[in-house]
């Protein structure tokens, strides 16, 4: 019985290291996904299984672009599927051992939830206990969930640390991220499944969607069309460049030293609304006509990570300024015509 007990565990062993290897992203067709599987075949020696939905919030026609050179490689897998149908997950768990799931699929945007905030709690929370409940099933260990700085609302501390309270979002779309970490927790604390939920702060670059608003603005400049500016111009983000947010996303799939984990991912600088615009004028080369607009519901007036605890946990350290970041993005816009 020795001999049986010790070879069973080396097979498991085995079985083990090698499905650790073995992630599934979902919403990989998209912004930041698309390009997480990009910096995962550059490292090399990973089995990718993505899953997207290719819905219409923005072109299917961009996303399949983005995965078009993914499926060409052979440890490359894409499903279509929406991670509202369980029955579709549970197929494709069948399929893998998956070591790893990297889950930033996900109705987005503050201001269309406002509009459809049920299909956002159908996508954002059952979608997310879908796949945590297969997580469960299949013994899947690490799980990194894609968040936001949304949850803090009206944050009158500057800057957000991952203890401010964030029980009062002013958006369908923070409320859905806020309960998206919440389960993230229950299932950690009842089934041992390492959480990392990141709470990303505007991200932009290459591939960025094109309803925010560095794309949007870039485009308009360039079409001489008037671009909204909502409020006076004063807000504050804290963007971050994609190749950062990638870093510590990358840093959360090998996380190991506790079993749930809140992070922020930011730039930990902000910039005003006028300066981004500015940036954007002077990368493009052309000046903006602006359309000055009231305040949106459900618009924050700022948001500013702290990132030293990501830094101590992840070493997270991003280094692209605001000033380089905007003439990368508006090269790279301005390099592919089926994003224009």
């Amino acid at each position: 019985m020795t001999g049986v007990s010790n070879e069973l565990s080396k097979d498991n062993k085995y079985e083990m290291r090698m499905s650790s290897k073995n992630v599934l992203i979902t919403g990989g067709a998209g912004f930041i996904g698309s390009n997480l599987v990009d910096k995962l075949l550059a490292e090399g020696g990973w089995e990718i299984t993505v899953v997207d939905d290719f819905n219409d919030f923005y072109s299917p026609q961009i996303k399949r672009s983005n995965v078009s050179a993914h499926l060409k490689r052979e440890n490359y897998r894409l499903h279509e599927a929406d991670i509202r149908d369980a029955e579709a997950l549970e197929r494709i768990f069948a399929e893998r051992n998956f070591g790893t799931i990297v889950h930033l699929a996900a109705r987005a945007g503050v201001r269309p939830s406002l509009a459809e905030p049920k299909l956002y709690a159908e996508t954002n929370i059952n979608g997310t206990l879908n796949l945590l409940e297969l997580a469960r099933q299949h013994g899947v260990r690490q799980f990194v969930f894609g968040s936001s700085s949304s949850v803090y609302g009206v944050n009158e501390k500057v800057p957000f640390a991952e203890s401010d309270p964030i029980f009062n979002p002013i958006s369908p779309y923070a409320a859905t991220k806020g309960a998206g970490e919440l389960l993230c927790h229950t299932y950690s604390h009842l089934y041992d499944i390492r959480c990392v939920c990141l709470r990303f702060f505007t991200v932009y670059g290459a591939r960025q969607r094109p309803d925010l608003a560095i794309h949007k603005f870039t485009k308009m400049i360039e079409e001489g069309k008037p671009i909204p500016v909502f409020g006076d111009g004063t807000t504050r983000r804290d963007y971050t460049y994609v190749d950062d947010i990638l870093q510590g996303v990358r840093a959360a799939m090998d996380y190991d030293a506790s079993v749930y984990e809140v992070l922020n991912l930011g730039e930990s600088q902000t910039v005003e609304l006028r300066e981004l615009i500015s940036l954007i004028e002077k990368a493009v080369g052309k000046s903006a006509v602006i359309d000055r607009q009231p305040m949106q519901p459900g618009d924050v007036p700022i948001t500013y990570a702290d990132i030293s605890r990501a830094r101590e946990k992840l070493g997270y350290n991003p280094t692209t300024k605001i000033a380089d970041g905007i003439p990368k993005f508006v090269e790279w816009y301005q390099e592919n015509s089926l994003h224009r």
